[in-house]
């Protein structure tokens, strides 16, 4: 006799591996040098309904590749050591089954050629100058949430 309140739906006879449970929404991780490129960028993605996350740490990086679905990664290079240790733990660990290659934007002062170059070589899909990720920023946010290339502005 089944319980009073048991679901109309009797999933009883289903074994647990093949119930199928959404995933939650991929997350984008930034990593701000100041407040303000922080805020920037945490509003914009609010605004756009996606969900981003600090990392200001390695360890912090690490604890929400743990726990995160992450389809992208912001990455300041006002913080340059911080910036290329992340990309550099990014490229170093090998894509988990079918899950798709973290994508990873850079952004710095257009003065800073040597330091885009290093992002660049570290493993960077992409690294742009501070005006044109301020331009296109809500762009690179829905661009990386859904797993585009650099192309597909």
């Amino acid at each position: 006799m089944p319980w009073p309140w048991a679901c109309p739906f009797d999933f009883a006879h289903v074994p647990f591996a093949l119930w199928r449970f959404p995933l939650p929404s991929p997350v984008l991780l930034y990593l701000a040098a100041d407040l303000i490129w922080a805020t920037r960028i945490k509003g914009v993605a609010d605004a756009l309904g996606l969900p981003a996350r600090p990392v200001r740490t390695l360890d912090m990086l690490e604890a929400r590749l743990a726990d995160c679905r992450v389809s992208g990664v912001l990455l300041d290079l006002d913080k340059p050591d911080e910036a290329i240790a992340m990309i550099e733990r990014l490229r170093r660990s090998p894509v988990q089954g079918d899950a798709p290659r973290i994508r990873i934007l850079a952004w710095g002062p257009h003065v800073a050629k040597d330091l885009m170059q290093r992002a660049r070589d570290a493993g960077a899909d992409e690294v742009l100058p501070r005006g044109a990720f301020d331009r296109n920023l809500e762009d690179i946010l829905l661009r990386l949430a859904s797993g585009g290339t650099p192309e597909s502005v």
